[in-house]
């Protein structure tokens, strides 16, 4: 039997959707139990978060993971957060799309342009930046290339570098800006909440 494309899974999974501080919020709910939450803005379309949660091997609900979007910071109490912090100058790695290309930025990176490289390892089915003052390295998958299957095509990959933050661009293929665009369409099919209407409409 075929296994069913990304686009079908999503048409398949149950689907409510709320509306609220102008953003369309989609919660996914798929046949395996995995969920998926995205925000799109309304006015633009353009997707401003991602994150995933799937049970866990108690058969409890995990945490979310975080695949486009601002981290989320743990919650702790003041003094343990006092303790525990991060510190503020590490570098933080985050993925915020665009509506042509998927894009990531590393925050605290204060090194000059020429110091990085960024290259695609196509075997691996990774992008990796790496730093000639071997300050910095980091191996990263971009998830839609793999839930569609496309190869990885280094002449889509640019980066920029600007106010400490090395700016990651990887153009989106035509493949995927179809399928964003279809399932577009369908989203704006769902009757979505308003906030404070009471339960989201469910699909």
């Amino acid at each position: 039997m075929a296994v069913p494309s990304w686009l079908e899974r999503l048409r398949a999974a149950r689907k409510t959707a709320l509306v609220q501080d102008g953003k369309r919020k989609i919660h996914y709910l798929f046949e395996d139990g995995k969920e998926m939450a995205e925000e799109y803005d309304i006015k633009t379309g353009q997707l401003m978060s991602r994150k995933w949660r799937e049970k866990n091997t108690l058969g409890g609900t995990g945490k979310w993971q975080v695949e486009v979007g601002e981290p989320t910071s743990p919650l702790l109490g003041a003094l343990e957060s006092e303790l525990i912090t991060e510190s503020s100058s590490n570098p933080i790695f985050m993925r915020k799309d665009t509506l042509s290309s998927f894009q990531w930025r590393i925050r605290n990176l204060p090194y000059p342009k020429e110091v990085y490289s960024v290259s695609v390892e196509e075997e691996q089915r990774c992008c990796v930046i790496r730093t000639t003052n071997k300050k910095y390295y980091k191996r990263f998958s971009i998830p839609d290339l793999d839930r569609y299957h496309l190869p990885l095509d280094a002449a889509a990959l640019s980066f920029t570098h600007a106010n400490n933050t090395l700016i990651i661009t990887y153009q989106k293929p035509k493949e995927i800006l179809a399928a964003e665009e279809q399932l577009q369409k369908e989203l704006k099919k769902i009757k979505a909440a308003n906030s404070g209407d009471g339960d989201c409409k469910t699909q």
